[in-house]
């Protein structure tokens, strides 16, 4: 894209609910508003996955965060800035600062009423609207979380593929 840099910079993060319709670990059904399985995905400003990660939905976005940073600053070492919603504010500010090299910075609550659009923000809930338009990403349907994994690098390349043949 014109105006942008090869790498990418900052990278954002975010994290989304999904039911689960197998047969899978009775870990995955229990504690969490949504009985399932929570997909976590870090993307750059284009809206492209860096890293991601599958697990229990009871399982807190900031306790899974730091591996994901992790993950992302080892595949882009270019990363210098991450962007979180209010469900990473705590200590992994200063964790992610002292682990990875990279500044966490958290959205601030809009106490309007209505929707609002967060900058950086809404380029993470895009892509999780490109993603959920595949049949497999609608709920979750995977026997492993493994699996699940796959399937985000998997449609992603696929929406790749469509921008490329399509520009």
């Amino acid at each position: 894209m014109i105006g942008k840099n090869k790498t990418p910079s900052v990278g954002i993060i975010d994290s989304q609910s999904v039911k689960n319709y197998s047969k899978g670990d009775p870990e995955d059904m229990m504690l969490a508003k949504i009985k399932g399985r929570k997909r976590h995905i870090i993307v750059d400003t284009v809206g492209l996955v860096i890293a991601a990660e599958v697990h229990s939905a009871s399982i807190q976005d900031r306790d899974s965060a730091l591996n994901l940073f992790a993950q992302a600053k080892c595949k882009v070492p270019t990363l210098r800035k991450f962007f979180a919603d209010q469900g990473y504010i705590g200590k992994l500010q200063n964790r992610c600062l002292l682990e990875t090299g990279c500044l966490l910075t958290i959205a601030k609550k809009i106490v309007d009423t209505g929707f609002q659009v967060i900058p950086k923000r809404w380029i993470v809930e895009r892509t999780f609207a490109w993603l959920s338009n595949f049949r497999r990403m609608s709920k979750d349907y995977e026997h492993s979380p493994l699996t699940s994994k796959t399937n985000i690098f998997f449609n992603m390349i696929t929406i790749m593929l469509h921008k490329l043949a399509h520009s």
